[in-house]
């Protein structure tokens, strides 16, 4: 081996609400190592921004009727082409890749859930020539816009030799997002090597090529995100506004605090419990108190199941497990109520598992871990 050897490099970034995240992996005798992480731990309120905004731009209401189509194109230009909002990501991008000692400049980054169009479609068999064009006429159909101010990514998921038919998972993203994403990576002198749906990048984390029907929660801060991955495929996402801030906000009204004092209690009541073996607050008891965020859980979760199970060719299977992550995953007995609740078994997912890393860096790595699953993923896309 030449002593000048230079591994394999892949970063993985994440310009979510909850501030920028970025891992980066080397590959080493065919496993991927961790090099280095960053974060930040203050809320990116221009992220928080768009994710409004993509909720807006995804709502049936808001595309009833065709004049608000020219709205909503507006506010997207609007949106992405702010100079401001570019030059202000780019710096604190760039300031967590020095900070970090990061070495690759080609990046994998991760599309927000509510950014993404995501359908399942059914089309007839065709040969190679005709397939796109019979997908685009397919997709037009349920696209809330155009078809060419997207940029369309497909994977076949079923082509049965009985059939005559074959379904396609469609992920479709506004052509503008991606600009705005490839002018912050550009200002911080990074290259955009791929954007990838959050869905897929969780999967490949947390799932990887087991090929169990799993539902993946990802508990963030003001939204809950649920998909299902069949055969390591994320095959249905819904979501529900309610997370940890919810959580914060029941501790600030309950104890009259300030929102700074309230996360902090949050924090430690959850480490408290987390090793209290005697159980001195029952749990259901806490699950109580916190029934506002833990009650959406559970009906999402059994809505998702429904959803799925009630697709062509689902019927007879049969959901084996739920996997927590994101930073609320680490709210007291829920995994616990989750599995009795559904029968099933039901953890926070460990995305640290399928690397290489130092002992001593393990206490940290849990602790920031379910905050750190999706950049994970999308640092591990060219290593698996």
């Amino acid at each position: 081996m030449s002593l000048f050897f230079k591994p394999k490099a892949c970063l993985g970034v994440d310009l979510g609400a909850g501030g920028i995240k970025m891992v980066e992996l080397i590959q080493e005798k065919k496993r991927p190592v961790l090099r280095t992480f960053g974060y930040t731990s203050d809320v990116d309120k221009n992220a928080v921004q768009l994710d409004i905004f993509f909720k807006a731009f995804t709502s049936n209401n808001l595309l009833d009727k065709k004049n608000n189509v020219d709205s909503v194109n507006s506010s997207m230009t609007d949106l992405y082409f702010n100079a401001d909002q570019v030059k202000e990501r780019a710096i604190v991008l760039k300031g967590v890749y020095k900070k970090c000692k990061a070495t690759s400049k080609a990046a994998v980054v991760s599309l927000p859930a509510s950014a993404v169009f995501h359908a399942i479609v059914t089309i007839p068999k065709t040969d190679k020539d005709e397939f796109n064009s019979v997908l685009k006429a397919e997709i037009t159909k349920l696209l809330p816009i155009p078809l060419s101010e997207m940029m369309l990514d497909y994977q076949i998921i079923s082509k049965e030799k009985e059939s005559n038919s074959q379904k396609v998972l469609v992920n479709a993203v506004p052509r503008s997002l991606v600009v705005f994403y490839t002018q912050i990576f550009t200002r911080a002198g990074l290259r955009l090597e791929a954007l990838e749906p959050e869905s897929t990048a969780l999967a490949r984390a947390l799932v990887g090529r087991d090929t169990s029907v799993t539902m993946i929660i990802d508990i963030g801060a003001e939204r809950t995100n649920f998909f299902i991955v069949d055969q390591g495929i994320p095959i249905t996402r819904h979501s529900v506004e309610s997370g940890g801030g919810k959580i914060t906000s029941t501790i600030k009204e309950i104890l009259g605090v300030e929102d700074g004092l309230a996360e902090q209690i949050k924090y430690d009541l959850f480490k408290f419990l987390e090793t209290d073996q005697e159980k001195t607050l029952p749990a259901k008891d806490l699950l109580k108190i916190l029934s506002s965020v833990v009650d959406p859980i559970t009906k999402e979760v059994q809505y998702g199941f429904d959803l799925y199970l009630h697709q062509i060719g689902n019927e007879n299977k049969r959901p084996e497990k739920i996997i927590l992550t994101g930073g609320g995953s680490f709210l007291p007995f829920l995994s616990d109520y989750l599995s009795e609740q559904f029968k099933m078994k039901c953890y926070v997912g460990d995305p640290w598992a399928r690397l290489v890393y130092q002992e001593d860096l393990k206490p940290v790595l849990s602790e920031i871990g379910p905050r750190m699953t999706a950049v994970i993923g999308l640092a591990l896309r060219n290593m698996v």
